[in-house]
């Protein structure tokens, strides 16, 4: 029913005009949150999160627009001018966002490109609705990007999007940035779609990934699944995702941020140490191993709850899927008997988890309240949490224990690594870095700081453009 090729869309010929952009960058959810102001008026400002936070800086002084869902059907939605940047909302319908989001993107993509246990579902018609929404982005850009333009697509759940902007507008350079792994062709040719994705990033002129592997995994399944009649040979980058480190140490350094932190503490009994995780509920982010790696910590007497205390920030995902439901479950479960049998001489539970979505000034305390952040995920494109601890520990006593299934671990070894799916070994190290002495953690944290503070979201963006440009005119 919602069938689309990208051999079905018509050339578009475009002529420059107050509405067209020299950048567009397409996501498939819009960065803006709105509010209701003081007097009744919205109120609208760009979203927390990962892509936006990585994105929107490169954008600034820049004639760009962003195309994206702004999670309604309304057609006659207005483009806003958000903090510099021009918002397009493409109207969906909520059958047709769903079986796009929920069904495709995220109950066949995500469970196979992570592949971490989960298994990915098929339904008879996600894909087509899958299509027919990278159609409908694709010729909303199309109507925007300037002659000459630059689109910037981001992200798994509009693959699709490059070859059908070929098909619109041969003129603009398409560069795709891919924000979670890529999996190995062995994993991918179980996707019944795999073809028609691998063609659908090939047609653009420069394809990103945040690891070498997962840039390896890509260029092994062009190979395998690119037709001997493709005209196109996309040029395959690593560029590592970051943060706006600088930005983010000055806030984490408002006396607001420390005071938040003292009270935070106090709250919590004013434990020797506070290991903290900070995550969506998502089952790819090991938030059950690492916390069992605790107990096994707790139990073997290692540790007591007399002196530390784990708090565990978890912002609700996908409530209405049931593997989300089931972790949910999990990780109570698991808090609970942590609790049951190691409690603080102050009464108050070892493990404090709050799930709820924080925002962003909390967050920060959090980071700077902590002594060990951990980030166990079990497979993660990048990781800027543990990039944002990094930027929020300015005196250099915090300890950083990552998971080598991220990116994050490729240029971070100075943190404390660990295999997330070995829980002796994620137990190992998580004494490791409770045990570790002022130098060692010193020297280790400034190691982390200076790389952070050289590789900001800024390098990456300017990294990526640049060999956007060059891949279009080789």
């Amino acid at each position: 029913m919602w069938k689309i090729r990208p051999d079905n869309l018509k050339r578009v010929s475009h002529t420059h005009s107050d509405q067209s952009f020299a950048l567009v960058v397409v996501s498939n959810r819009l960065p803006v949150v709105s509010r209701k102001g003081p007097n009744g008026e919205t109120v609208s400002t760009l979203s927390p999160g990962g892509l936006v936070a990585a994105v929107a800086p490169a954008l600034a002084g820049k004639k760009a627009a962003w195309v994206g869902w702004s999670g309604s059907d309304d057609s006659h939605a207005p483009p806003l001018v958000v903090e510099g940047i021009t918002v397009f909302p493409v109207p969906l319908s909520t059958e047709l966002a769903d079986a796009h989001y929920e069904g495709y993107s995220n109950s066949t993509l995500w469970p196979l490109f992570h592949h971490v246990g989960v298994p990915h579902q098929v339904h008879q018609g996600w894909f087509d609705a899958y299509s027919s929404v990278n159609q409908r982005f694709a010729e909303h850009v199309a109507a925007l990007v300037a002659p000459g333009g630059v689109v910037w697509v981001h992200d798994y759940q509009v693959m699709l999007l490059p070859q059908m902007m070929k098909s619109l507008r041969p003129d603009v350079t398409v560069g795709y940035f891919h924000h979670i792994p890529f999996p190995p062709l062995e994993i991918l040719s179980d996707l019944p779609e795999a073809q028609q994705i691998v063609e659908g990033l090939a047609s653009a002129d420069l394809v990103g990934f945040q690891r070498e592997s997962d840039s390896e995994n890509f260029r092994a399944a062009l190979k395998n699944y690119a037709r001997e009649t493709a005209s196109h040979n996309p040029r395959v980058g690593t560029y590592p995702i970051s943060i706006d480190f600088d930005a983010v140490a000055e806030q984490a350094g408002r006396p607001g941020a420390h005071q938040r932190a003292v009270e935070l503490r106090e709250s919590w009994g004013n434990p020797r140490k506070v290991l903290l995780g900070v995550d969506r509920i998502d089952y790819t982010k090991g938030i059950p191993e690492r916390l069992e790696a605790f107990e096994q910590l707790l139990d073997s007497g290692q540790v007591s709850a007399s002196d530390v205390v784990f708090v565990q920030a978890g912002s609700p995902s996908r409530e209405n899927v049931s593997s989300y439901q089931e972790l949910r479950e999990r990780i109570d479960s698991i808090v609970a008997r942590i609790n049951h049998n190691h409690t603080q001489l102050s009464g108050g539970g070892v493990v404090r988890y709050i799930a709820e979505n924080l925002p962003r000034d909390e967050m920060l305390a959090l980071f700077v309240a902590a002594d060990v952040m951990v980030v166990s995920a079990l497979r993660d494109g990048m990781n800027l949490v543990a990039k944002e601890f990094i930027a929020c520990t300015r005196d250099n006593s915090g300890v950083l224990v990552l998971s080598t299934e991220t990116g994050a671990a490729d240029q971070m070894p100075d943190a404390v690594l660990a295999d997330p799916r070995d829980p002796a070994a994620l137990a190992r190290a998580l004494l490791q870095a409770l045990t570790m002495d002022s130098i060692e953690i010193g020297s280790r944290m400034a190691a982390l700081r200076g790389f952070g503070a050289k590789h900001d979201v800024s390098r990456w963006s300017a990294d990526f453009l640049a060999d956007l440009a060059s891949s279009a005119t080789a």
